[in-house]
């Protein structure tokens, strides 16, 4: 399993790991539903009391979307650690870079985020694509967010 803040969990079979980078803990790459682009899973980690609260991730993943729209947001407790999962879709500004400028929007787009609240800090699951793809590959990251156990 991949691990990260003292938590460990299973990456979907279907997809496949890529490189991490100096924010990013892991990035996968998400299959593309039919006739739709692939999406992208990012898993980042900035260390113990780094990368802002619960509340200031949910408003930032919001507003990679035109017009900020109101994210849906539930919480979970797994395996005794508190879990938010947020959801966004319309147009993604698809940002990048070391000032996160948009690369470009992209419509019929979808967001779905899990903050875990781990030992060493909170760590984020940023699951973004097509709204088929992401649709697609949503009880996957249901499953990977199931597995997260303490290390």
């Amino acid at each position: 399993p991949a691990a990260a803040a003292g938590i460990e969990w299973t990456v979907p079979p279907r997809w496949t790991p890529g490189a991490g980078s100096s924010m990013r803990v892991a990035t996968y790459a998400v299959p593309g539903a039919s006739g739709a682009e692939k999406g992208e899973c990012a898993v980042f980690f900035f260390g113990t009391g780094q990368g802002g609260g619960v509340d200031d991730n949910v408003a930032r993943w919001a507003k990679q979307f035109e017009g900020a729209p109101a994210p849906k947001r539930t919480t979970a407790t797994v395996a005794g650690m508190r879990v938010t999962r947020a959801e966004v879709a319309g147009s993604y500004l698809a940002p990048g870079g070391p000032m996160m400028q948009s690369t470009g929007k992209k419509t019929g787009y979808r967001l779905l985020g899990a903050i875990v609240e781990a030992p060493q800090g909170n760590v984020f699951f940023k699951l973004t694509g097509p709204l088929a793809t992401v649709g697609a590959a949503e009880a996957e990251l249901d499953a990977l967010v199931a597995s997260i156990r303490k290390k």
